[in-house]
């Protein structure tokens, strides 16, 4: 039962992985990978390439910024609409607020993307023209910004999809336990804290330490979309960089792309490690 998977696994997972050695490779395209010669420096040339390039620190720096936001933002949001929808008593109006709120996850990243420059431009739109007439703020061509913009709109596309998982935690939590605390004359937000929010604990710390493995991994499709030469400044993320030094450029530089990806793999590999540490030192929740 498990030899087809097992297979498909195999095929699309591990067996691309030959193409790392690309990153310390030298590549000739007439040679191939395995025959082209060794990069400089024991073969991390690539690597310090990128370390010593001019944009390293500002792709990092917009990386983490977005990342970091984007996962302080995304989970509490999360957790208080499914709280919300698990205390409410109307069943028509609890189906139509997660119908609503589900929706935009279906719709694509281009879609999506189109539709918040429609609402956000600053001659037409509902609420750009209204910011720009009245502010002076441009939202689409504002670098400070567009990790809000970016962080925000994903907790529009994606808060639905995200509270199904702690819907499903909390429609575990034992009954028992609110019925006790409504005899000693608990308040709905106490039974919030002392009840609810204890019993979804791990489930949030295992989103996190998900989440932290994929911080310097954030969807260039999304970003490379909203991207413009105003908002570049803060829009230049690792994994955009990345897709314009492989396939945009004119001199495609593969090793070059795929070191940085690489460095990518292992930090969000050294990420996770370190979360499920602390996360079982500090409250026994880890993975293992």
């Amino acid at each position: 039962m498990i030899a087809l998977p097992l297979i498909v696994l195999i095929t699309f997972a591990y067996g691309p992985m030959y193409g790392v050695i690309l990153a310390f490779k030298n590549y000739k395209v007439t040679l191939g990978i395995w025959d082209s010669p060794w990069a400089d420096n024991y073969g991390f040339n690539n690597f310090i390439r990128f370390f010593k390039n001019y944009n390293f620190k500002e792709c990092l720096r917009n990386t983490l910024v977005v990342s970091i936001y984007s996962m302080v933002v995304s989970i509490p949001c999360s957790i208080f609409l499914a709280l919300s929808l698990n205390y409410a008593k109307n069943i028509v109006f609890k189906k139509a607020v997660q119908l609503v709120t589900y929706c935009p996850y279906f719709i694509s990243t281009i879609v999506f993307v189109g539709i918040i420059n429609l609402i956000m431009d600053n001659r037409t739109g509902v609420i750009g023209s209204v910011l720009y007439n009245h502010f002076g703020i441009n939202v689409l061509g504002s670098a400070g910004l567009f990790p809000s913009l970016y962080v925000w709109s994903g907790v529009w596309q994606g808060i639905g999809f995200s509270a199904i998982i702690y819907i499903a935690a909390l429609a575990g939590v034992d009954m028992e336990q609110h019925e006790a605390a409504i005899i000693d004359g608990a308040t709905l937000l106490q039974r919030i804290r002392f009840v609810d929010i204890p019993a979804i604990i791990p489930t949030v710390v295992i989103m996190m330490i998900l989440n932290m493995g994929s911080l310097l991994n954030v969807g260039y499709e999304k970003v490379l979309a909203m991207q413009n030469q105003n908002n570049l400044a803060m829009s230049e993320i690792i994994t955009t960089y990345s897709y314009k030094v492989s396939l945009v450029s004119t001199f495609p530089d593969y090793p070059y792309s795929t070191a940085i990806g690489l460095f990518q793999s292992l930090v969000g590999l050294i990420l996770i490690l370190a979360a499920n540490k602390i996360a079982n030192k500090v409250s026994g929740n880890g993975f293992m």
